[in-house]
């Protein structure tokens, strides 16, 4: 059974331009076929379609559930964008199918990529949420200033990832159950030494991540499958 992504209300749901395109256009379904609807919140809908258009598809309802989040902890990435957008795109998806629960692009000093679109990004998520079968759609935030970010940021631990010589810690000595961790991932330049400092200063602590140095996704992609395995 095919599944889409809609908004969910009582027992109807409709489907976005794109997602009824796909529907109706590619996939070739018709008035009276039966589909699988998620909003990205937890709900999961089974339902007939009631009106196949390439612009709205309409689905009655006739099964809907509420799935309860499996993860005894709240991870977030924050990372610069790699200035290959498709290694990016490729962290993305690939942390969206591990787990993650939310998402913030960073601008940096060494940044080589200070604009990403939040729409393309949106569909990448979306797709990997559907191919990894989740029903809750991680936080998306758009390209942020690093100063501006870490210094508003929370979290019960807070975490920074660079190449500096530093005392630092593995990182799954500070992977807990139900606590909230931020982890900070740089551009492929690194951190510069002032960020270094200022995150620091704010409490943030200098983390390793193995031995070998990583690509920025890698990296990220390191944090994302080190909390999954340490808390499954």
């Amino acid at each position: 059974m095919n599944t889409f992504f809609g908004i969910i209300q009582n027992n109807s749901a409709i489907l976005n331009e794109d997602e009824s395109l796909h529907c109706v256009k590619v996939l070739r379904h018709k008035v009276g076929d039966t589909i699988q609807v998620i909003d990205g919140f937890g709900i999961r809908a089974v339902g007939t379609i009631v009106a196949a258009h390439a612009k709205q598809c309409a689905v009655a309802l006739t099964n809907k559930e509420m799935v309860n989040k499996t993860r005894n902890y709240y991870l977030h990435v924050a990372i610069a964008p790699t200035k290959n957008i498709e290694r990016i795109e490729w962290f993305v998806e690939k942390a969206i199918e591990i787990g993650v629960d939310e998402i913030t692009f960073l601008r940096c000093k060494n940044s080589e990529r200070t604009v990403v679109k939040d729409d393309r990004m949106r569909k990448v998520s979306e797709s990997a949420l559907k191919q990894s079968k989740q029903t809750y759609l991680p936080k998306l935030n758009s390209v942020t200033d690093f100063n501006a970010f870490i210094k508003s940021a929370t979290a019960d631990v807070k975490l920074i990832a660079h190449c500096e010589e530093h005392t630092k810690k593995q990182l799954k000595q500070y992977i807990s159950k139900n606590k909230t961790t931020l982890a900070l991932i740089g551009p492929e330049g690194d951190f510069s030494k002032e960020e270094i400092t200022l995150a620091t200063s704010l409490n943030y602590l200098p983390v390793a991540l193995g031995d070998s140095r990583l690509r920025t996704e890698t990296a990220g992609l390191y944090v994302c499958n080190a909390f999954s395995v340490v808390n499954s």
